[in-house]
């Protein structure tokens, strides 16, 4: 996907001075499960930059965000995201626990040059994430509600920029729109490092789902993005059960709904036309009388499910990222809650920093655990994205990006 300064409008394109400017942004964060309080922020700091220009060029700033979605034990209001990103910027966020509701266009109204508001979980209203390409959610109540209050409208969401939900696509065709810093800087820093990879190249796929594994895998080695893909995570266990290997019913179980006889075919498929560009785990950890314990592949089933990659692939997938001249990283390679099984995730990471080549890490899981380990500030980019990434490296159009295309055309800059 080919993108240039010119294909959208970014924040010096406008005047903002006393305008109403609706930003939105990905805050999405990781919380503790107990207390639900935010444990990683980054996503929040990461917003601050755009947050601060805005703010120095008089907007009135309207902040629009979501955090995780209706039904998960994670979806709640965003007043502590307000209470981080007041302190970040070091000045007053008002939140008001509403989105298109009085108390929110009265607070919209109200807003003087300078000030921020951030309203409510944006997902609290069904038509947000309601299908429907840019053009229907365009139509959509909160850009109905909210377009006829703004000036502009401001997207520095990458994190969601693969989804066409209203918040993200519908106001484009509405008011006259731009990216933020946040979103700008990663497409162009993206294109920069994935079109002309140093040599040799090798990218590690985990985390918590493997649905769109072999896709990617398929994108990346054929059109020599990468050189060798390593596989860890629930990804790791899913194609060692398309090689042939009993991971045993307790590993078996946590892939459920993604260990589809197409997705085991997939992985089947590109082993047989990959070979030993795709590496995969020699042994795996489990949990066993409260201890971390490596089993070998050989030895497996396992009544304990593989919770990390064991300690010989992690020394062995080491030495690989080690001679690679850039390293890319999605998704984390064991249960990093658990300190004893984020020994994998760490140890790769440690070595693409150390390897001396371009590393980059992205989603919200990768980049918390960069952060955790104090990692972060080695890598050479840490995305803010996870599935945006992920559609970006299979050379899908990203649907945000396309709707700020198609605002520059009907908004053409005015400066």
């Amino acid at each position: 996907m080919s993108q240039t300064s010119k294909d959208f409008n970014t924040l010096e394109d406008f005047d903002y001075r006393g305008k109403t400017v609706l930003l939105r942004v990905d805050i999405n964060c990781p919380l503790d499960k107990t207390t639900l309080k935010i444990v990683n922020d980054s996503r929040i700091r990461r917003v601050v930059p755009t947050v601060r220009e805005l703010m120095g060029k008089q907007a009135r700033l309207v902040i629009l965000a979501h955090q995780s979605r209706k039904g998960a034990w994670d979806f709640i209001n965003l007043e502590q995201h307000a209470e981080h990103l007041s302190r970040h910027i070091n000045a007053p966020v008002r939140y008001v626990d509403d989105v298109i509701g009085k108390e929110a266009t009265d607070a919209i109204k109200a807003l003087q040059p300078g000030e921020v508001l951030l309203l409510g979980n944006v997902r609290a209203i069904d038509s947000e994430t309601a299908k429907g390409d840019m053009m229907k959610q365009s139509e959509g109540e909160i850009v109905q509600v909210l377009s006829p209050l703004i000036d502009y409208y401001v997207c520095d969401a990458f994190g969601a920029s693969h989804r066409s939900q209203c918040s993200l696509v519908g106001f484009e065709p509405k008011v006259p729109s731009a990216s933020g810093r946040l979103m700008a800087k990663e497409m162009f820093a993206l294109k920069a490092i994935f079109e002309n990879p140093r040599r040799p190249s090798v990218f590690i796929l985990g985390g918590a789902k493997f649905g769109d594994a072999s896709e990617m895998i398929d994108r990346v080695l054929g059109n020599g993005m990468a050189d060798t893909v390593i596989l860890v995570g629930l990804a790791g266990n899913a194609y060692l059960l398309a090689r042939g290997v009993d991971i045993g019913e307790a590993s078996s179980k946590v892939l459920q709904e993604e260990l589809t006889p197409e997705n085991l075919q997939a992985a089947k498929d590109i082993l047989s036309k990959y070979g030993q560009r795709v590496l995969l785990p020699v042994d795996v950890a489990v949990e066993r009388d409260g201890k971390r314990v490596s089993v070998n592949i050989g030895d497996l089933p396992t009544k304990e499910p593989a919770l990390d990659i064991g300690d010989a692939t992690a020394e062995k997938f080491a030495k690989v990222i080690m001679a690679s001249r850039t390293s890319f990283m999605s998704g984390p390679a064991g249960m990093i809650e658990k300190e004893d099984f984020a020994i994998g995730t760490r140890m790769l990471m440690t070595a693409m920093v150390d390897s001396g080549g371009q590393s980059v890490i992205g989603g919200g899981h990768t980049g918390g655990a960069a952060e955790r380990f104090d990692l972060a500030d080695r890598f050479s980019y840490v995305s803010t994205g996870g599935g945006a990434l992920e559609t970006f490296l299979l050379g899908e159009p990203l649907p945000v990006i396309e709707a700020l295309k198609y605002s520059r055309e009907k908004h053409p800059a005015e400066r």
